[in-house]
């Protein structure tokens, strides 16, 4: 791809990422509100949230074989149109099994463009990994702000969750459209003569990558689930608990593009990586001893968490060049990770069910993001990630 062409093919990947969480991101402000008009359980509208989450796992390998297949840019395309088409879908069917059904090939799209992405930035800027990845991650930040702070307010004006529902996915339907426009550029695909990749199923190191993402997965998931209820226990208003979360995923969205940029210029990855992971832990340390300065803290956790989550997207395209083998590589980090990541909130909730406490909770995520250090420190400075057989 030419350096002419780099420009609006990162535009379009910034705005597919925008596209890639609002789905589940903002169903949880209308989780109340969808549950009394279907009249549904709470287990039940609870699989609103979860079935995504499964598929960003579930359907990472298969974004690899539709790569392969199509092209990254059409299996883009699909990922995309799949959002918003069934998206638009979920919100007009009437019955709630209806809804949590069309929130399987919403989740799909949503899996498939979250493993496609890194593939994008091989493809685009080879030579800038990290300001390549930090430009869809913010995207993705920005995405799961805006969806969070603006689904209430839709609702409001549109007429109620549906109405809310179908905005954010005519917003979907519509950079699906951009992606194609931006995207007709590009370089034309070369079918591989292996579609199904190898994944790396033997190497260490790629099962280090799996083991990094899933314990960070673990502990930005379960305090997105739990962080207001805990300090909701401490006394805190319902509006401060909110804030306080939202804070923390704010900075996030900085820091998901500055991180990235400083490291693809000095240092590398190792060493930030290990350093956001220590402030990361402190963050949460703090949450949990001292919630008198709990925005301090939670500014601090959103920071390293934006910035390592962008670093992490970007390990696979360092540790691998290859197209198929990047592609194998992202397929099982994001593949077992997520799927990891999926059940930290349900096993966390039981935490507190059986403890009495969300003093426990917390600390349950502290000890992943200690576990996280210890894994960081153990990543190789250069490497090639995967060894395959056969």
């Amino acid at each position: 791809m030419t350096r002419r062409s780099t420009a609006p093919a990162l535009t379009g990947l910034f705005l597919a990422a925008l596209a890639l969480r609002p789905q589940i991101v903002g169903v949880g402000p209308l989780i109340d509100e969808i549950q009394d008009d279907l009249d549904a359980s709470h287990a039940l509208v609870g699989l609103l949230g979860t079935i995504p989450v499964l598929c960003m796992g579930l359907f990472a390998p298969v974004a690899a074989y539709l790569a392969a297949l199509l092209g990254t840019r059409r299996a883009m395309a699909i990922a995309l149109a799949s959002i918003g088409l069934f998206g638009i879908a979920r919100a007009i069917v009437p019955s709630a099994w209806l809804v949590v059904l069309l929130t399987w090939p919403v989740g799909v799209g949503m899996g498939l463009g979250n493993a496609l992405a890194p593939l994008v930035v091989r493809e685009t800027v080879p030579e800038r990994r990290a300001t390549g990845t930090g430009v869809y991650t913010t995207g993705i930040q920005i995405g799961s702000t805006g969806a969070a702070a603006l689904a209430v307010p839709l609702g409001a004006v549109l007429g109620g969750w549906r109405g809310a529902l179908l905005a954010l996915s005519a917003v979907a339907c519509v950079v699906a459209i951009a992606w194609v426009v931006l995207e007709r550029d590009g370089a034309q695909h070369e079918r591989p003569a292996r579609l199904v990749p190898r994944l790396p199923w033997r190497s260490r190191t790629a099962w280090l990558l799996v083991a990094i993402f899933g314990s960070m997965a673990s502990a930005y998931y379960g305090l997105n689930a739990w962080l207001p209820d805990a300090y909701g226990e401490r006394g805190w208003s319902d509006e401060s608990a909110g804030v306080l979360l939202a804070g923390m995923n704010l900075t996030a969205i900085p820091a998901s593009f500055v991180v990235p940029w400083l490291s693809d210029r000095h240092g590398g990855r190792r060493p930030w990586l290990v350093g956001l992971s220590l402030l990361f832990v402190t963050g949460g340390v703090g949450l949990v001893a001292l919630p008198v300065a709990g925005y301090g803290w939670a500014l601090l956790a959103g920071v390293s968490q934006g910035g390592m989550f962008a670093l992490v997207m970007t390990l696979p395209l360092d540790l691998e060049h290859a197209r198929e083998r990047v592609a194998a590589l992202v397929a099982l980090m994001l593949g077992v990770g997520y799927s990891i990541g999926a059940v930290s909130p349900f096993l966390l909730g039981a935490v507190r069910d059986v403890t009495g406490s969300f003093d426990a909770v917390l600390w349950v995520c502290v000890a992943f993001l200690a576990l996280l250090v210890m894994l960081v420190s153990s990543l190789p400075s250069s490497t090639s990630a995967t060894e395959f057989s056969g």
